[in-house]
């Protein structure tokens, strides 16, 4: 007889599918938006980072794997749609990173606002693109652009932290949101 897991699995429903699609789909938009937008090239990987607020979103409303598997699919996605094999391993790099703290801080929400949250996802992101960048080039005196790097996370970090948190109150008091806020 075999063990059974003690953890239990709730199953994917129709609603969460839903959920899951059209976050990836809006996340898509938004970095094809980006794409388009003609923002000032400060240094190279400066970006503002629309697509994240849909996984900062994600990870306020979903359970922690609905929310990686749209990370996991808005980057490969992503990076068919406008990149390529390269674009795939930075933004894997910056996504994972910036995911994994993220969701390690949304943890202490009493602590941490979600702008906060958003902003140091968006510090990780750049440091873990720029170490791949580094990886890539085989030289890190690319890490030059560090702080500007920085700078702009700060920056757009803040910004993309609070329209996601309107985003999510607007979800709450609207009721729409996907499963019950006991997931996290």
């Amino acid at each position: 007889m075999a063990l059974r897991s003690r953890r239990k699995k709730t199953p994917l429903s129709v609603r969460r599918i839903t959920w899951i699609g059209v976050f990836v789909s809006q996340a898509l938009m938004l970095h094809g938006i980006e794409r388009l937008l003609p923002v000032p090239q400060l240094a190279p990987g400066v970006k503002l980072g629309l697509a994240n607020i849909i996984t900062l979103v994600a990870l306020s409303i979903l359970p922690w794997g609905d929310a990686w598997l749209i990370l996991l699919l808005r980057s490969f996605l992503g990076a068919l749609l406008g990149g390529g094999a390269s674009s795939v391993l930075f933004s894997l790099a910056g996504g994972i990173l910036s995911f994994l703290i993220m969701s390690a801080l949304l943890k202490y929400r009493h602590i941490f606002s979600t702008p906060a949250i958003s902003v140091a996802g968006a510090f990780c992101h750049n440091l873990g693109q720029i170490l791949m960048a580094g990886l890539v080039v085989e030289t890190f005196n690319i890490f030059v652009y560090f702080p500007i790097l920085v700078v702009s996370a700060l920056v757009t970090g803040f910004f993309i932290g609070v329209i996601s948190d309107l985003t999510v109150n607007a979800l709450k008091r609207s009721r729409l949101t996907p499963v019950a806020d006991d997931h996290h």
